[in-house]
């Protein structure tokens, strides 16, 4: 008995008409959409600031209003967390959609996870739900199931317990749900998009993901036939590195064992996951934070031809009175400037400025007039990519835990009838299994100074201001290499940025990668917009691209 869970939106702004595609292209039993992120939670909060009806994704209203008819007529049942901060006020206007398209569709949701009130400051504190609240309503018949702040992966646990009939202690079918959801959560991450081998195929546009779940908690990860893009070990590998951790990958329904995956090429865009362990989850949940943090500027400052350094230093110092009252001031030289250039740009290097504050007039009118005063009477070839504004407000994130019965998880069926969930009969304190041993070293032989990508492949993500880069080698070869070669020194040696951070490495022989956890590169989340690349997307191309002394034999 096989449940067929396909994947329509990877975040809020993902491709509108993927959920067309996905109910047309081929069989399925139940539809996702992640649309929540750390950036999203805050966006909505302020939605809800300006109109107290906001909160929930409104892109997902409106592709069911192309769309509920045909899941309906194809019995596809659809389960998402557009509702956001207000779950029931969207269950509520598809309860309205339905009746004016004459559709008999029963519509649920999920309670429990905002505990805004319990923390004073925050525009946003949700606690991230697991999947028995989801499973009630589909057992209860809902058609559409919606929620708030639930853990990506709670939409793919949810439908399989409600399927299967899994209970809170089927650890290792919950686990083997949980990297199935882990995997389609991103959408097209998984069939090619963002993908460090992305010439092996056409992404030009990867086809949406679909997993074939089994009773035993093992899963294919495939996607509709004719769509673009592909699936493979090493598309699966890079998204189950994505923005996880350690070996153990907690969430609040269980902790799935990452070092336990096994994954195989099952034919043609078919990849086979299988021996996933899972423990008890953790005794607490996490609990989202996102408050705003104060006002931010910035201004790029255009630095052509000769005497780059010279240059910048004029106007640094030329800045410094207007900056001095302000609590935060970065300034980031970016060398991307030729000598003998062929043309003005490639002769241009930047000099990026941003300014933050509590007060806004202090980053705002402040900072624009300063530099817009220097138009005449800076270094030569003065201009700027674009004029610096009054200053707009940015958020901050962080997380804190609660026990898990501090929230009331609860299904609000569609009739109206209130299924409380109860928390976890068990859990385990979270601790760093084992190092496992590692392959042997290659012998000694020749080496070629060369790209480390062209041998292995890398993604990376945020976590609040953590990030995390996974790397994979492609062969059993390589493998006996990066394992010895690629150590927390070594990253650091490669990416200067981390030198003076905590950096920690965690070991996944079955998948032949690496990953790595550096903290606090990215301050105090992606809506603080401590760095160039703010949700650390790019920090495992960066990886790739630098060289080392690789043994020949591999290239």
């Amino acid at each position: 008995m096989t449940l067929r869970i396909g994947n329509a939106s990877g975040f809020y702004g993902d491709r509108f008409d993927a959920m067309r595609e996905m109910l047309t292209g081929g069989e399925l039993d139940v539809l996702t959409g992640d649309y929540l992120a750390e950036l999203t939670m805050l966006i909505l909060g302020r939605d809800r600031l300006k109109d107290p009806g906001a909160g929930y994704a409104r892109t997902f209203l409106r592709q069911l209003e192309e769309c509920l008819g045909l899941a309906h007529e194809r019995g596809v049942r659809i389960v998402a967390n557009a509702g956001g901060l207000s779950p029931s006020g969207l269950a509520d206007r598809i309860r309205e959609l339905a009746d004016q398209l004459g559709l008999p569709v029963r519509v649920a949701h999920v309670e429990g996870d905002d505990l805004t009130p319990l923390h004073p400051g925050s525009l946003a504190a949700h606690a991230y739900l697991g999947g028995f609240a989801i499973a009630a309503c589909l057992r209860e018949g809902a058609d559409v199931v919606v929620t708030g702040r639930v853990t990506d992966a709670a939409l793919v646990t949810g439908p399989a317990a409600a399927h299967f009939g899994w209970g809170p202690t089927d650890y290792d079918r919950l686990a083997g749900a949980v990297v199935a959801g882990h995997v389609l959560e991103c959408g097209t991450q998984a069939t090619g998009g963002n993908y460090a081998f992305f010439q092996q195929g056409d992404v030009r546009r990867p086809g949406f993901p679909l997993a074939e779940l089994h009773e035993d908690g093992t899963a294919v990860i495939t996607k509709h036939p004719g769509t673009g893009g592909f699936v493979d070990v090493g598309t699966v590998t890079a998204q189950l590195l994505y923005e996880t951790q350690g070996a153990r990958y907690a969430g609040p329904d269980v902790t799935a064992r990452l070092d336990t995956v096994r994954l195989t090429q099952d034919g043609p865009d078919r990849v086979r996951i299988s021996g996933v362990r899972g423990e008890a989850p953790p005794p607490t949940l996490k609990v989202g934070l996102n408050r705003l943090g104060g006002f931010r500027n910035e201004v790029a400052f255009v630095l052509t031809g000769l005497d780059i350094e010279a240059k910048a230093a004029l106007v640094r110092d030329q800045m410094e009175p207007a900056l001095a009252k302000a609590a935060e001031v970065r300034w980031d030289l970016v060398r991307t400037d030729r000598p003998d250039a062929g043309t003005e740009e490639a002769a241009s290097a930047l000099l990026r400025l941003v300014v933050r504050d509590a007060n806004q007039e202090i980053v705002g009118r402040a900072l624009s007039g300063a530099a817009i005063e220097l138009a005449l009477a800076s270094y030569p070839g003065f201009h700027v990519l674009a004029p610096p504004g009054k200053g707009s407000p940015y958020g901050v994130f962080e997380d804190v835990y609660v026990p898990h019965g501090a929230v009331g998880h609860v299904a609000v069926l569609h009739d109206g009838r209130r299924l409380p969930v109860a928390p976890a009969q068990e859990s385990a304190v979270l601790d760093d299994p084992p190092a496992p041993p590692l392959p042997e070293p290659l012998p000694e032989g020749p080496t070629r100074r060369a790209p480390l990508g062209l041998i292995a492949g890398a993604r990376s993500g945020d976590k609040g201001g953590n990030a995390n880069i996974g790397v994979w080698a492609r062969t059993d070869e390589a493998w006996r290499w990066l394992a010895h070669t690629l150590t927390v020194d070594r990253l650091r040696e490669l990416l200067p940025e981390t030198a003076e951070l905590p950096v920690t490495r965690h070991d996944l022989p079955h998948l032949r990668a690496l990953n790595f956890v550096v903290e606090g590169i990215l301050g105090e989340g992606v809506a603080a917009q401590h760095r160039f690349d703010p949700q650390a997307k790019a920090l495992g191309e960066w990886l790739r691209s630098r060289h080392l002394d690789i043994p020949e034999a591999l290239l």
